[in-house]
């Protein structure tokens, strides 16, 4: 397995990650075919990490820090590694929303994720999140009137 990937998921808010290392799993042993791999991009994002992207050019994302389910620990994104030389090291990484993309795709949207890539106005192809129908200001609230976990120096809401 990925072990970037199962790193990052121990980012993931402490309610979900149990549950999203299950899915991955799932993913890669059942969904995927060998030379395809499912890679978290990223999962949990801090304030700063998110400014810094939302300052790139050209635009990625719309959310300043604070403003991302990332910087709460309820989403991630997704990159597809082949071995493109069928060696074991799944060095090409890929965002075609090919099969194996949607594969995955309908997969978690199965399982109650959010996709970015349904949204109307900006779409966020490898993006999925669950929010608990919080929002980022609901979220951000409960962090900042004390309601959280912190867990690996993060803190993450109570939900």
């Amino acid at each position: 397995m990925d072990r970037i990937t199962l790193q990052r998921i121990e980012s993931a808010h402490p309610l979900i990650r149990e549950e999203l290392k299950k899915d991955y799993l799932y993913c890669n042993n059942k969904l995927l075919p060998n030379g395809v791999r499912l890679r978290f991009s990223h999962v949990y994002r801090s304030i700063e990490e998110q400014n810094k992207l939302y300052n790139k050019r050209p635009k990625v994302t719309n959310a300043k820090g604070g403003q991302s389910i990332h910087n709460y620990g309820l989403a991630f994104d997704i990159v597809i590694l082949l071995d493109k030389d069928n060696n074991g090291t799944f060095e090409t990484a890929s965002w075609n929303q090919d099969k194996y993309w949607f594969r995955v795709v309908d997969y978690f949207k199965s399982k109650g994720w959010s996709w970015g890539g349904d949204w109307e106005s900006f779409k966020d192809n490898p993006h999925f999140q669950k929010t608990f129908n919080n929002t980022w200001r609901t979220l951000k609230e409960k962090i900042d009137s004390g309601d959280f976990t912190e867990d690996n120096n993060v803190k993450y809401p109570n939900i």
